[in-house]
Order: C-alpha cells, then sequence, then structure tokens
C-alpha cells in the first residue's frame, strides 16, 4: 500500500485540479527557494502552486487532463487559477525575475557591459575587469568602463570568473521563473507556442481592420451606426459638386456661383483693361 502522506498529497493534488478551471504543468527546475518564495507572493491571489513529485501529479490528472503527463519533466509543480490560460501565460512570464549568475548558465541574451562610470575606486579592481575582457581605466580618480563590450554572446556557458565580476558590477543576467509546460481547459491543452500571442500586435492588426472595413463601409454606403454620419457628409458632397456642374441654383451653391462669377467678371476687366 502506497504510504499515508502520499495519498494524501494525491487528494489534495485532486482537489486543487477540481477547484480551478484552468490548470497546468510548470517547470520549477534550477529556481531556488528565496526566489520561488518570491513569485508565490506575486501570485497570491491569483494563482495557486503546489509543488509535488511528478508520480503524484501524475496519478492526480484525470477526467481527460491524462494529456498532461506528457508534459512532465524534470522538477515540476501544479498551477492552477480563475482565469483562461492566455492571462495566466502572461501572469506567469510577468513573474519572473532577473538573477545574478553563479557560472555554468547558458547566457539567454548577450551580456553587454556599458561604457560609462563604475562604483570602483582605483585598485586592484582594474586589473581584474581587464583580465574578464572589459576595457577598464582609471579617468580622474574614478575606473570607468572605456566602451561597450559584449562580454558573453547569446547561447555562450558563462564562466565562474565571469560570473564572479558580473556580480561586482550588479548585473544580473539570468531570468529565473516558473517554465510553462502546458495548460489545461475543457478539454484543450495550451502549450506555451499557443499562449505567446503579441498582444500589442493583435491590438494594432484590429485597429487596421478596424479602419479598413470602417472605409469600405462608407465607399460602398453602407449605412450602421459608425458609418452613417461619413455617409451622409459623403452624399452632401458629391450633391454639391453636381449641382455646380449642373449651374442648379439651390441656397447652398449661389455663395459659389457668385464668387465664380466675380472673379470670371475681374478677369475680363483686366484683359479689357490691358
Amino acid at each position: 500500500m502506497p504510504a499515508e502522506w502520499k495519498l494524501c498529497e494525491v487528494e489534495e493534488l485532486k482537489k486543487i485540479i477540481s477547484s480551478y478551471p484552468v490548470f497546468g504543468i510548470v517547470g520549477i527546475r534550477g529556481i531556488p527557494a528565496s526566489q520561488m518564495q518570491a513569485m508565490r507572493e506575486m501570485l497570491r491571489g491569483k494563482a495557486v502552486i503546489k509543488v509535488s513529485k511528478n508520480s503524484l501529479i501524475e496519478r492526480a490528472l484525470s477526467n481527460g487532463a491524462e494529456k498532461l503527463k506528457e508534459y512532465i519533466d524534470g522538477e515540476t509543480a501544479i498551477i492552477a487559477a480563475n482565469m483562461n490560460p492566455f492571462k495566466l501565460y502572461r501572469l506567469i512570464e510577468k513573474a519572473k525575475m532577473k538573477a545574478p549568475a553563479r557560472g555554468g548558465e547558458i547566457a539567454p541574451e548577450d551580456i553587454v557591459i556599458k561604457k560609462g562610470d563604475t562604483p570602483f575606486k582605483p585598485g586592484p579592481i582594474v586589473g581584474e575587469l581587464q583580465k574578464a575582457g572589459i576595457p577598464a581605466a582609471i579617468r580622474e580618480g574614478k575606473v570607468v568602463i572605456e566602451k561597450d563590450v559584449v562580454l558573453v554572446k547569446k547561447g555562450e556557458k558563462i564562466s565562474p570568473e565571469t560570473a564572479q565580476i558580473l556580480g561586482r558590477l550588479d548585473i544580473k543576467p539570468i531570468e529565473i521563473g516558473l517554465k510553462l509546460q502546458a495548460l489545461f481547459e475543457n478539454g484543450i491543452i495550451f502549450t506555451p507556442d499557443v499562449l505567446a500571442v503579441d498582444l500589442e500586435k493583435i491590438r494594432e492588426d484590429m485597429q487596421n481592420a478596424v479602419g479598413r472595413a470602417l472605409l469600405l463601409a462608407i465607399e460602398i454606403s453602407y449605412p450602421t451606426r459608425e458609418t452613417m454620419e461619413a455617409i451622409l457628409q459623403k452624399a452632401f458632397r458629391n450633391a454639391y459638386t453636381l449641382a455646380l456642374e449642373c449651374n442648379l441654383y439651390t441656397k447652398q451653391t449661389i455663395e459659389e456661383f457668385i464668387s465664380k462669377a466675380y472673379l470670371q467678371a475681374k478677369a475680363l476687366e483686366n484683359k479689357i483693361g490691358g
């Protein structure tokens, strides 16, 4: 028989899963306890995180959610929330934080050391920076970095020596956070590649689509609450132009005819006078 604590753990996981419309699997490998606690605080009241053994998580998945077993890999946890998968994904991404390198990590982006002053006083630090590949020098009693330099390129391993220098420069190149594996809602699996939508791009596309639809509706005189005013203005302009071309005298066109006649008279006067 399984240990009593394992049975209780599975029941607790099942309770979490059944209490929320959206739940899923997140990776927690490499997250220090302090950062994990900070992320829990950031998610408090918005999402629930339950760390457990993979075998127990698998036992707790049922009612169609068994598909999530395929996404359990390494150190994992259950996350659950009362929000749609896209909002939960953005919340998970927002909860990520920067951390110092310890050495051995792969640089997620180019690590660039910017030109400018440093907080260091002149001393052995200059040689240490230079040894690490940073163009440091003493200028006016200060240790300065003379030009921008890419210390570690994206995809390269950060050596312990480089990590130590980065720490002294207070540069935190490593992003720590929950790694979403998959979310489950109403029998559907949502993976990160589906959830990682560009909201600004979508908003821009929708605005462009609305603008083009509005122009088309006005062009074909399709009456709606949004287009009616523009259609009436267009109809008035067309009618006004037609009335002028046909020499049709109305309250709206008479001033234009008088102005036109006046200009023609002045032009004739100038010719006669010449």
